[in-house]
């Protein structure tokens, strides 16, 4: 359900100081409320279920209810939107591998997940960082990340919820594209030894890699076609055909970019691959409805219109039908709004 119809996942699941952050940036207040009503806005979206299969919310998030006393988690079941939940506490810096981080949120999950599962969460999502340098990563951080994500992943099956295995090698620094994919499909490799020594049953997970992309500041940032090809190429090397569906992380792509990205893997090779190739975005989808909202009711059904355009290209790609002339449609109603706040 999770990857089916051409849909795929929204990532709503900012932690409130990444939250208050994206706020401050544009002078948005920070506190509970603001973002009760963001995500409400977020929710409440019109036809977002056609392109939106399921929602990854925070602790926070779950517990919310609209203005009208709904809770959010309510709001999305009845959109058709699966609702999830963000397990980890977060990645912290590794003893004895400087440079490198560890998630952590082991300690008491099965208990969390149970709660999670009686609040109406039916997936997770726990997230480890593998950071690229001089000397990283060492073995010794790819491992700890992936048992840790093994480990999580059979609690979540044992308490009835599907998890979503996040092995994010980042876009920050010079690497190239080729460095990109020699880590990723390491990692990969990695987690999925771990996953099968954790008994976790691939058919019943969700991957949410990185694209295999050159460094942010690499001199040589490859087309959109290249990229396609060393991604795919990455993952049938390293993913089982177990597994059902993978769905992307944006990483720090433009939502343009993440778009075109997807849709030309789709394009040219969905007939060849034994897993669906979706979508698990946060900003690629979010960031115009945040800048048109800018905290202002009056502005709540432009910024949804743009978020519900965002989702629709994504749907749109995961088809291979996107095209940048879809962009068009949606760009005249966001620099009016911009501007206008």
């Amino acid at each position: 359900m999770m990857v089916a119809n051409g849909k795929g996942l929204l990532a709503m699941d900012e932690s409130n100081p990444t939250c208050n952050k994206r706020f401050a940036q544009w002078g948005i207040p920070q506190n509970e409320e603001t973002r009760r009503a963001y995500r409400e806005l977020i929710v409440t979206t019109p036809g977002l279920g056609q392109s939106i299969s399921g929602a990854i919310l925070y602790d926070e998030t779950i517990r919310q209810k609209k203005k009208d006393g709904t809770l959010i988690v309510k709001s999305l079941i009845d959109a058709q939107i699966i609702p999830g939940i963000k397990v980890d506490t977060g990645a912290k810096d590794m003893a004895g591998h400087a440079g490198e981080k560890v998630t952590e949120g082991l300690d008491g999950l099965r208990d969390r997940l149970a709660e999670y599962f009686q609040m109406g969460a039916r997936f997770a999502k726990w997230r480890a960082v593998i950071a690229l340098g001089d000397g990283i990563p060492s073995r010794g951080c790819i491992e700890a990340n992936a048992n840790a994500l093994a480990r999580y992943a059979a609690l979540c099956q044992e308490a009835g919820l599907v998890p979503v295995i996040e092995p994010e090698v980042l876009m920050d620094g010079a690497h190239t594209m080729e460095r990109c994919c020699e880590v990723t499909e390491e990692v990969l490799r990695t987690v999925f030894n771990e996953l099968y020594s954790q008994r976790v049953m691939l058919e019943g997970l969700i991957l949410k890699p990185n694209m295999v992309l050159p460094g942010l500041t690499c001199a040589r940032q490859e087309t959109v076609d290249e990229v396609a090809e060393a991604t795919v190429k990455c993952l049938l090397r390293a993913v089982p055909a177990a597994v059902p569906g993978i769905a992307f992380l944006s990483g720090g792509q433009s939502g343009e970019l993440a778009s075109a990205r997807l849709n030309a893997m789709n394009v040219r090779f969905k007939s060849q691959l034994p897993w669906a190739l979706a979508f698990s975005f946060a900003r690629a989808i979010q960031q115009p409805a945040l800048e048109i909202w800018h905290g202002k009711q009056a502005n709540v059904s432009s910024a949804q219109q743009a978020l519900q355009h965002r989702a629709q290209c994504n749907r749109a790609a995961r088809r291979g039908e996107y095209n940048a002339a879809m962009e068009m449609d949606n760009r005249e109603i966001a620099l009016y709004d911009v501007s206008s706040v």
